[in-house]
């Protein structure tokens, strides 16, 4: 018998997601070793939270990384095992189970994520973390399946074999020999997972023969610029002809600014038939986060104040 897919996927829109991880996805129990001056002028340990590091990122004159060390400053944002499991997987999974104990709310973009995934939508990981891509994408792994309940899982996989039926060479066929778990595998292999301050990402940069770039909000943009890369690669191989919409969100001001800066200046006049949108997640009190149109009037489904 063949196994079930979505027949409807081929008149679906070209839509692609763009997210950071911490306070964006998840709000993770991942802190930043820093040093706090007092009042005395003594400096103290001072563990920072990624949301409070945002506020207080370029206060130098009172938070400073121990021994002028950002490496040690960012240990905890590193690969390294505790108790046989990865820190990150750790948190991500700590951060999961506050939500299903009711002892958190939900990060802005929390819900798309999750919509994100059943709808089977390529999207990237755009993270200032210092982890390996396999890190990552055990950490969208361990969400999916954690978080989505049996029916949206179902969804989920249904939607993903409708794309391979659709979009893939000799797709029915494919469709018909692969597994629940290799279509899953398939799905999670044709995302990005960028962490920029990760060696990896540092090779990939210098692969590409760029200008050294040294900042974080320099290397999401060329992450995005991956991305696009990517999904182009994609489009043209199956040969679609879609409008595409590219959403990016991000919790971190200046990283919304700067992603916003680059779409206008660069990304826009490359890939003039996309529409951009950048959703400024920082401001609890906004619920979902702030749109910002930047190219196009592209909408990812969130009910958000915008600037058009």
């Amino acid at each position: 018998m063949q196994k079930p897919y979505n027949p409807n996927i081929a008149g679906r829109d070209f839509k692609y997601y763009i997210f950071d991880w911490d306070d964006n996805i998840l709000h993770m129990p991942t802190y930043i070793h820093l040093e706090r001056r007092l009042g005395n002028g003594e400096w103290v340990p001072h563990l920072v939270s990624t949301a409070l590091f945002s506020v207080i990122r370029n206060d130098t004159q009172n938070y400073r990384p121990p021994e002028d060390n950002w490496e040690k400053a960012f240990a905890e944002f590193r690969d390294f095992a505790t108790d046989g499991e990865s820190k990150f997987l750790k948190d991500a999974r700590e951060a999961i189970d506050r939500l299903k104990r009711g002892d958190d709310k939900t990060a802005p973009s929390f819900n798309t994520f999750r919509r994100t995934l059943k709808e089977g939508r390529i999207f990237a990981i755009v993270t200032a973390r210092g982890h390996k891509p396999e890190t990552l994408r055990k950490g969208v792994r361990l969400f999916m399946d954690e978080v989505l309940r049996p029916e949206e899982r179902k969804e989920m996989i249904y939607n993903l074999r409708g794309y391979i039926v659709c979009y893939d060479e000799n797709g029915g066929k494919k469709n018909n020999a692969m597994s629940d778990e290799e279509v899953v595998d398939n799905f999670l292999d044709l995302n990005r997972y960028h962490a920029v301050t990760s060696p990896d990402f540092i090779a990939l940069v210098k692969s590409a023969a760029v200008p050294e770039i040294e900042s974080s909000e320099t290397r999401k943009q060329f992450a995005i610029h991956d991305f696009l890369d990517h999904i182009f690669r994609i489009i043209d191989r199956i040969g679609g002809t879609k409008p595409v919409s590219v959403g990016f969100s991000d919790d971190d001001p200046v990283n919304v600014h700067a992603v916003a800066t680059f779409i206008r200046n660069e990304l826009a006049a490359k890939f003039p038939a996309v529409k951009f949108v950048v959703y400024d997640t920082s401001d609890p009190d906004i619920e979902n986060g702030h749109k910002i149109t930047v190219a196009g009037q592209m909408d990812l489904g969130l009910n958000v104040k915008h600037d058009d």
